[in-house]
């Protein structure tokens, strides 16, 4: 007869997996968000995981969370072991004879700068299948199955970072209210269009430029940059415009500069990939066509 005993379990994977995150991020909040729950139910796994080991891992207040001792001693081990994770999924995925390429971008890039250049790669790399995720917060790429990322960040010195340009505003609107902006002092009397995201950027202009608005927070607001550049197309107001995402309107005058001055955000334009060991083969290709896409526009 042979003899099957009951084996010790460990903890759920998709417990510890929580707890990695929310110990990387210190923060269920944004834990939550990488791996796409809600922090109720980070806070549930980090329970069971606590319940698991008999001791707690994070203390809870009023302002959010931090490591006990006991938690901070298992962040470095839990780390490489879903690092390791991460790059086993990666070599499993790549396998597939056939490529599937996941990008992840802001939305407005998303949406206002990548689709004219991912028609070109597509031509030049027929065999691949592209994907584009939008999303507000640039993913963790030693992590998430994306191959590369499009975002405005702050440029640095890391090989995994490619500066496409500069970031920079400049008043924009359409040229049937063209008059009557440039005629208007500080804009008044014309709405302001804002976006939510940049919600900084006509105090911004102005404090840069020395330009003086009359309310530089009045005026409709959105939550998609790509809407608020269609409203300004159709009249609606002047919008802070992000001279990378509007070349298109620009170069076909849907859109025109209304006022000379522009400021420089202090953010870039930026490619980045995971390091070189996970990048898949076809990477450099497509960053090249990218760029050359980018250059030739």
């Amino acid at each position: 007869m042979s003899v099957a005993p009951k084996r010790p379990k460990g903890p759920p994977l998709n417990a510890m997996r929580a707890f990695e995150a929310a110990a990387r991020h210190v923060s269920f909040v944004v834990a939550a968000e990488e791996l796409n729950v809600t922090p109720g139910a980070i806070s549930q796994h980090i329970k069971a995981l606590e319940g698991w080991a008999g001791t707690p891992l994070f203390r809870r207040n009023a302002q959010g969370v931090e490591l006990t001792s006991e938690g901070q001693s298992l962040v470095a081990g839990f780390t490489a072991a879903f690092d390791e994770l991460a790059d086993a999924a990666r070599a499993l995925r790549n396998l597939k004879p056939k490529a599937d390429f996941h990008i992840a971008a802001l939305p407005s890039v998303a949406q206002l700068w990548l689709p004219k250049r991912l028609r070109r790669i597509r031509a030049k790399l027929p065999d691949i299948t592209f994907s584009v995720t939008a999303m507000e917060t640039p993913p963790s790429l030693s992590r998430e199955l994306f191959d590369l990322s499009i975002f405005f960040a702050e440029p640095n010195r890391s090989p995994n970072q490619i500066s496409v340009c500069e970031d920079v505003i400049v008043p924009v609107c359409a040229p049937t209210l063209l008059d009557r902006v440039q005629n208007a002092q500080g804009f008044q009397g014309i709405p302001l269009l804002h976006d939510q995201v940049w919600k900084d950027d006509w105090s911004m202009w102005s404090s840069n430029t020395g330009n003086h608005l009359v309310d530089e927070k009045s005026g409709p607001q959105f939550s998609l940059y790509s809407l608020a550049v269609e409203e300004a197309k159709a009249g609606a107001g002047v919008l802070m415009g992000h001279l990378t995402l509007i070349e298109e309107a620009l170069t076909s005058g849907t859109l025109e500069m209304a006022n000379a001055h522009s400021c420089p955000t202090g953010l870039s334009l930026v490619v980045e990939v995971p390091q070189q060991s996970r990048r898949r083969l076809e990477t450099n290709d497509v960053i090249a066509l990218l760029l050359r896409v980018d250059h030739s526009q």
